[in-house]
Formats: structure tokens, sequence, C-alpha cells
């Protein structure tokens, strides 16, 4: 069934409209200007025009508007002028008008260029004057590089004269806007409107407005917004990728998507590209179509040789293709199509044969050139020249290739390219030294280096199902043990017990082998995980004597890991349980085993963080995505787990700013790995976007199950329903959330203590309520449900998922609970809030002012109110310094119930003028102080010094705290603060 199209809304042009609008506001006051509106084909010039003339038109402007239209090289004269004239005729208002300046009637009776061109050019430019005088006038002329010479000459001399120049005093202003554009891609070196453009802005009253390529994101809400129904991800990512920012090519391709499903490319859009291609020279064509079949990018040397043409035909044919800007010169000697649609739509345009032949020819010249970092393309022209041997050979080359400088993901697509290709290919033409199990292992392995660990669970099953009951002892071992080794990593824990046991029990001890090594360090790691550690601690202990035996240094630092964690007297937390695992990370360093170093990196990270030890855990995560950013491996599993424990980090010691900009580096993160940016929804709910974060955490929950997005939606879900004082609702999720993530680790998560001290908050607001509602009978309910969760709480901290005590952090908000469970049964309590405050010391300063703000209300209580102002202060200094919308409205409200004193910043504070106040909405929707000044068409500097005068008159420190105060004291009320 088709789906339904809607009509497109105006998308991704804030900036641009914003000066459109700046200059028809100066022109409706007497400030006359121009603007030449530059930009690609389809990137949306007509329609950015059509929303500022429609501005113009609601605050009472006539809109003019004059088309240029290519008609080759019998263009009539003064075309779009005579449009223009020709609207004004139709208007009977404007009749005394055309009266009165005689000479213009010459365009209206045909547009004849003939007689006195000055008559007609000064009559032209008196009569704008006139009508500019009386009414504020846009004149809109599009498409200027299909502009006769005539209408050229014309425009030139417009914008030359006094109609766009301010008046003298005295006379009468001139309230006219002249909006102009032009394709930049249709303007090749010698095309006519290039000297005119040239001229024309060096004018002091003309400037030049280019609409670039829209951002991903804007071309991502245009396709969504074309159609009624939602549309896959995938679709519209594809859809996005290929457009480029182009609105018109985005709008064709997601047409395609229910007329011409099957296209390569919409044929409406390949007809409109390939006019521009069919009007070069012959020559030109050929080295066209020969760049197209070496893809989006060509060497000049290997299109020289594959195009066989003499130097001077083929320089040529160059020029003319850059001159009409559909290729461009590059670095290196290249030469790039200036979009991947034209590239398309030349590339489909050949005959198959002519295809077939072009990509043998590439194939041939790369194979003889022997480069190894041109293996992956050599192997996209065999397969597509069918020379599916050599195609085989290359993908193997160019995985080795990918490996060697780290690029596993590359190295992924040349396996299964690979794989694909082997049972196509004659044995005999085969790689020799290679088997297809070896190579799917191989495949596995990279698609856990890069991230994509169901691919890699998927890769070492279909291994598995490839080594069948024949496969050598050792070969079947290897299998086991790696399928058992990604099984771990998406959390199939009992599985990857019983294929490491199996594994183990495949290979003997003795003889000592490096494969038995590695499936007892596997084993060891699944022991532990399914509770199994007296086992676990039997084979770690005889597998390190063997690897120390055989000098596998690699092996042996994986053991010391999975040792460190078997004994809670010296684990992770521990000062020599750290020592161990530095060990550790030198033996894996030394022997070059990258991925091992990340686990021991890891290691060390979390034991710091689970110490209260942030500063040391900031250390070693530094350290440990460095280590991983030079090797490649920033999407493998352990650094991911850094990159979210880097941004925890940086949350709980306060500095969101810099989680969130932590947090910006999501889109190249591997799609299993979307919980790495968790903590930004902590803070996007602690400033007030409960909406967005409520939406990206239900977006983790989406696809396939992960432990640690199952983890960070619980904990923003839960969160969420407390902000919004819904008891029931956090109840609800702190069930679903536990009993998911225990059933996938076989213990109660340690996070059950936090979820469990969000929980009895909300529950204790609402005792509180119902208690002086006199509905004991709800209290009851509510103090039964909070005593479960209390004792889910204590349990969990006192045996956590390694069977331990917690550490600072889990004893923190266990003290929490405590004091939440204190406030159901008999209210707020001063000495169990004071033990809150002080076990969040450690170094988390927003959650020890929530502790705070409760420690007042139980102050207050008590009757000690200077105590209660005092913290109630303190709270809303960190509110105010993290920008904490909902505990700042919290504390306001627990000042107005108390009748507290104002907080610091809580009184009157000096007016802002009118620009400040301009800066200051910008300012809470996150702008820089560029962004500010190009749309209040300032310059940063100036930007920056209205800043800091707004800071200095809210008293504030910072551009949060400064928007935060701002929302207290009303200033601003619209949008959310940063």
């Amino acid at each position: 069934m088709a789906q339904s199209i809607v009509h497109a809304p105006f998308v991704g042009r804030d900036t641009e409209m914003a000066r459109l609008r700046d200059v028809l506001d100066r022109a409706g006051a007497g400030e006359p200007r121009a603007v030449l509106v530059a930009g690609d084909a389809g990137v949306g010039k007509s329609r950015t025009l059509a929303e500022a003339a429609a501005y113009a038109a609601r605050n009472g402007t006539v809109v003019l508007t004059g088309h240029c239209v290519d008609l080759g090289d019998v263009g009539l004269p003064y075309l779009p002028f005579t449009e223009i004239l020709g609207a004004l005729a139709a208007d009977e208002r404007f009749a005394p008008l055309l009266e009165a300046h005689p000479a213009t009637a010459r365009l209206l009776g045909g547009g004849a260029d003939g007689g006195d061109r000055l008559q007609l050019f000064e009559g032209v430019a008196a009569l704008l004057t006139d009508l500019a005088g009386t009414t504020p006038v846009l004149l809109v002329l599009e498409d200027l590089h299909w502009a006769d010479q005539s209408s050229r000459d014309l425009l030139r001399f417009l914008l030359s004269r006094p109609v766009l120049q301010r008046p003298t005093p005295g006379a009468p202003a001139h309230r006219l806007a002249v909006f102009a554009s032009y394709r930049a891609d249709d303007l090749h070196r010698r095309h006519p409107l290039r000297p005119l453009l040239a001229e024309l802005v060096r004018l002091p009253a003309v400037e030049r407005l280019e609409l670039r390529p829209m951002p991903d994101t804007e071309v991502a809400r245009l396709v969504r917004s074309l159609r009624a129904e939602p549309l896959p991800e995938a679709t519209v990512g594809r859809i996005v990728e290929r457009a480029e920012g182009n609105a018109f090519y985005a709008e064709e391709l997601l047409a395609a998507t229910a007329e011409e499903p099957g296209a390569v490319l919409p044929s409406g859009l390949a007809d409109v590209l390939l006019i521009r291609i069919e009007q070069l020279p012959g020559a030109a064509q050929q080295v066209l179509r020969t760049a197209a079949v070496a893809g989006r990018r060509v060497e000049h040397e290997l299109l020289r040789d594959a195009v066989q043409l003499s130097d001077d035909e083929l320089e040529s044919a160059l020029r003319e293709a850059v001159g009409r800007q559909l290729l461009l010169p590059g670095e290196g000697s290249t030469y790039e199509f200036r979009h991947a649609l034209t590239r398309e739509a030349v590339y489909a345009d050949l005959l198959p044969g002519e295809r077939v032949r072009l990509h043998g020819v590439f194939a041939k010249l790369l194979a003889r050139r022997g480069r190894a970092g041109e293996s992956a393309e050599r192997a996209h022209h065999s397969r597509e020249s069918h020379d599916l041997a050599d195609a085989l050979t290359a993908s193997v080359e160019a995985a080795d290739h990918a490996h060697g400088i780290g690029a596993p993901a590359e190295e992924l697509r040349q396996l299964e390219g690979a794989l694909d290709l082997w049972s196509s290919v004659d044995a005999g033409a085969r790689p020799r030294d290679l088997d297809p199990v070896t190579l799917t292992l191989r495949a596995s392995a990279a698609a856990a280096r890069a991230g994509e660990n169901h691919r890699a669970v998927s890769l070492s099953r279909s291994a598995l199902a490839g080594a069948g009951p024949d496969a050598d002892s050792e070969l079947a071992a290897r299998v086991r043990y790696t399928l058992a080794g990604d099984l771990m990593r998406v959390d199939h824990l009992q599985a990857a017990f019983r294929y490491s046991s199996e594994a183990l029990a495949m290979i003997p001890a003795e003889p000592p082998s490096r494969t038995w090594v590695w499936a007892a360090a596997t084993h060891v790691m699944a022991a532990r995980y399914v509770g199994e550690d007296e086992e676990a601690g039997r084979v770690a202990r005889e597998a390190l004597a063997v690897a120390e035996r055989l000098g596998l240094a690699d092996a042996q630092a994986d053991l010391v890991i999975s040792v460190v964690g078997l004994d809670p007297r010296s684990n992770r937390r521990t000062p020599r349980g750290r020592a161990r695992l530095r060990d550790a990370r030198e033996l894996a360093r030394g022997a070059g085993n990258v991925p091992v170093e990340m686990r021991a990196l890891f290691n060390l990270a979390v034991g710091c963080f689970e110490s209260g030890d942030l500063d040391d855990c900031l250390a070693w995560l530094s350290e440990g995505l460095d280590r991983a950013g030079r090797t490649g491996l920033l999407s493998s599993p352990y650094p991911v787990e850094m990159r979210y424990l880097h941004s925890l980090c940086l949350y709980t010691l306060g500095r969101w700013d810099e989680c969130l900009r932590s947090a910006a580096d999501a889109d190249r993160l591997p799609a299993d790995a979307g919980y790495a940016v968790g903590p930004a929804l902590y803070v996007a709910l602690a400033r007030g976007d409960e909406q967005g974060a409520v939406d990206r955490a239900r977006a983790l929950l989406e696809g396939q199950y992960d432990f640690m997005a199952a983890l960070v939606a619980g904990i923003t879900l839960v969160e969420a329903a407390v902000l919004r004082h819904d008891p029931q609702a956090a109840v609800a999720q702190f069930r679903a959330s536990v009993a998911t993530l225990t059933e996938q680790v076989g213990a109660r998560p340690d996070a059950t203590v936090r979820l469990a001290a969000l929980t009895l908050g909300a529950i204790a607001d609402a005792v509180a309520e119902r208690r002086s509602a006199g509905d004991e009978e709800a209290v009851r309910r509510w103090t039964a449900t909070a005593e479960e969760l209390v004792r889910a709480a204590r349990d969990t901290a006192a045996v956590g998922e390694d069977g331990s005590e917690q550490g600072p952090e889990g004893l923190a908000w266990l003290a929490r609970a405590e004091a939440e469970w204190t406030r159901v049964r008999t209210g707020p309590e001063v000495d169990v809030w004071r033990g809150a405050v002080d076990a969040f010391a450690f170094g988390d300063p927003y959650e020890s002012a929530r502790c705070r703000l409760r420690l007042a209300e139980a102050l207050l209580a008590a009757g000690a109110r200077e105590e209660a102002e005092a913290e109630a202060r303190a709270v809303g200094e960190t509110a105010d310094r993290l920008g904490a919308v909902p505990l700042r409205a919290a504390l306001d409200a627990l000042a107005r119930r108390g009748r507290l004193g104002e907080a610091p910043g809580g009184g009157e504070v000096p007016a802002l003028t009118a620009r400040e106040s301009d800066v200051l909405r910008l300012l809470a929707l996150g702008r820089t102080n560029r962004q500010i000044g190009e749309e209040l068409f300032i310059t940063g500097k100036t930007a920056s010094v209205h800043v800091s005068n707004i800071l200095a008159k809210l008293g504030a420190t910072s551009r949060t705290e400064a928007v935060a105060v701002a929302y207290r004291q009303g200033l601003i009320t619209t949008g959310s603060p940063t």
C-alpha cells in the first residue's frame, strides 16, 4: 500500500531566515538592502525565498517576483523585470505610478531590447524609488544564473543607484529589499554572471548569503515530516546519507521508496542530474563515466590510465568538468564528484557491458600497482567485473591491511565479503593458508573489536556449525571458547559457561598448549559470571602456572585480572588488588595484546570508582581511552564501557557540561553501545528535560537485550517517575528493572540500592500527603511497599554482584534509602539526613544537595530555622551552579512553605537591556558566543561582552548558573535551560 505523503515543512534554515528577516525589517525602517542568495540546485533557495516573501507580506510589504528561465541562446531580454512590471500593472492600485513612468511601458509591450537603454533603466529605477517611498517593497529575482545579458545589466544599474542607498534627510525613505538567487554549482569559470557577482558584492548595500547543505539532523526531520506514517530509522538514515544536505534530493529519494522501491536512483532525479552531463563535450562525458566507476573520488594517475585519452584531451575534459562544478579537484592529485548522487546518476546510466569492462580495467590497474591500502578498492572492482577469485584474494588482503592499521569495522566488512565469495571460487584459486572456519573466527574477532557484539555471536555460531564433528580438536575448542567469550559480551552467561566447559574438556592440560590456556582463561571468566567461584579459582591457579611456563604473558595478564575479581580481600577496590591489576596491564602491554590491556585498565578505573576515588578513576579512564583511540579499538567492549564510566564520573562530580560534551561523541558509538551516553540522560532529567530523557531511555530498550542499556534506562525511567511525583510508576519501574537485570546476571544488580532509594523518595512524598489527609489505609499500603524496597537496598548493599559489600557510592545510596524509610515511618529526622549528606561527601554534589534539601526540611520540622536556612543556601548554590531546575523548584517550594529567607541570587536583579535579554534567551537554548553573534548580527566578541554583563547582573559564575537564576527570576519562561 502506498504511503501518504504530506506537505513538506520548512526546516533547517533558522539562521538564514533570521538574516533575511533582519534585512526586511531594516528595509521596512528605511534602510534599503540587497541579498544575493547562493546555493546548489535543490538546496532550498526557492523555498527559503518563499518563506521570506511570506514573512514580508504578513508585515505589509509588497512582494514582486521575477523569474529567469533557461532558454538557451535565445533568451528573452528583461524577462524577470517584465514579469515584475506585469504584476504591478495587474494591480489597479499602482496604475497612477506606472503612468508617471512611461519609459517602463516598453517592457510591458513585449520586452524588445531596443531604444534608449539608459532611459529605460532610469525609468525602472525611478518607478521602484517612488513605489518604495509609499510602501515597503521586496523584489525577488530567482535563478539569476539563467538571466539574459539585458537583465544582468539592469540589475547592475539598480543595485548601484540611489534607490538602494539611504535617502537624503527630508526625502522619502527607500523601503526596498532585493533578494536575488542563483545556483552556485552552475557557475563555471566562463559563466557571465561571475563578473557581475564579483562587482555587486563590493557595493555597501549588497550582501551574500550562501545556503549550505542542511545538517543531517534537519534532513532527517524533513524526511520524517514528509510521511504521515512512521518511517524505519534505517530508511531515514540511508536517505540522509545519500542526500548530503540537499532538500530536493531528500524528497526525491523518499518518494522513490514508495513509487520506485527497486530503483537505485529515482528516475526523475536521475534525469535532472544527467541533463548537465549531456551538455558536455564527448571527451568530458567519457571522463565522467570512467570516474563514476572508480567511485566518489579518483586519483588523477588512475583516471588517466583508465580513460585512455591523450594528456591534452584529458586535461581539456577535466577542465570542462571542473569548470561546470561536476568534479572538484582535491588533495593529492585527486578529483571528486561534487555530489554523490551525480556520480550515482552517471554510473546508473552506463551500459552493463561498459560497466563490467571499466571495473575490470580498474581492478587490473590496482593489482599492477600492488598497494596494500588499495586492496579493498581492488576487491570491489574485481567483484563487479566478475573476477571472483581475485575479489576473494583482494578481500583477504584488505582485511589484513585493516587489521594492521586498527580498523576493525573495515576488517569485518572485508572478511564477510570473503566469506560470501568462498563457495563461488574454485578450490584451487582460494588462498591456501585459509579455511572457512578460521576465516569466520577472524570475522567474529573483528566484529567484537568493532563493538558489533551480536554480530560476533552470530559469526562464532556459524563457525561452530561449520566445524562439524570431524573438526580438529584444537580448532573445535577455539571455536567454542570464542563463542563463549562472545556470549558473555551479550549477557548470555549460562550458555557461555556451557561452551567454555566444552572447550576446556576438548584439550588435555598436558602437554601444555596455548589453546588450553586461553580456553581456561575464558572458562574462568564464564565460571565467575555464573557464580562458580570455586571452579573458577581452581582452573585459574592451574592455568596461571601453565601460562608462566609457556611464557604467555597476555594470557597470564588475563588470568590475573580474573583472580583479582575472585579474592574479596584483595579485589579491585583494594590497594593490593589495584597493584596486581597494574602488573597485569604491563604484562598485556608488553605482549602487545591491547584487548587484555583494555580489560586491565577498565578494572583499574572501576576499582577507583567503587572506592570513591573519582579523580584516580578519571586518570585511568583517560589513559585507557587514549590507548584505545591510538589502536583503533574505541568501539570494542571495554573502551565502550570506559566511555560510559567516564561520563558517569563527570556526572557524579557535578561536571555536567563536560558530561554532555563527552556524550556528544555518541554518533561514533557502535549500535550496541547507546548506553554509553546514559549519564547525559541523568543530566537532562536534572535540568528539566524529562520528556527528552524518557524518549531516549525508551529507545535504549528497543532491539536486542543489553544489560547496561537496561540499567541506564531503568535509572532514567525511575528518576523521571519520581520527578513527576508518580510513586506508582516509580515502584512498577523499579520492580521491572530489577527483575530483568537479575534474570540476566543471576544476582540482584548493585544499582538496586540506587533504584530503591529513588523510589523510596517518591513513596515518602506520597505517605506525607496521605498522612496529612488522614488516609491511614493508604499510608499502611505505601509503608508495606517501602519496607520491601528498603530490604532490597540493605541486602544488595551488603552482598553486591561480586559477593562483597558495596563501596562508598552504594553505601551512600543505602544511607539515603534508610533516610527515606525513616521519613515514611515517622517523618523527616535530622540525624539520618545528616548521615546521608555525609555519605555523599566522597564527591557527588548533586545527590549531596538533594539530601541537604531533605535535611533542611527536617531542621525546619525540628525548629532549627537558622540551620535550615544555611542548608537551603547551600542547596541553592549547587542547584544554580549545575542548572538543576527541578531541584531549584523544590527548594523554592520548601522556602515558601517554611518562610525561609531567599537564597543568594533570589532577590531583585538589575534590569537587563533589550539586547542582553536577547542574548540571555539564546544562552538558555545552549548557543555559543559565535552562534549568538550570528543570530543577532553582532560579533562573537560583542556577544561575549553581553554574556559577561549578564553574569555580573545575575551574580552567576557560569552560563549554566545564569540560566538557572534567570528561570527562577522569571526573566525567561520558554525553552529549557542548558
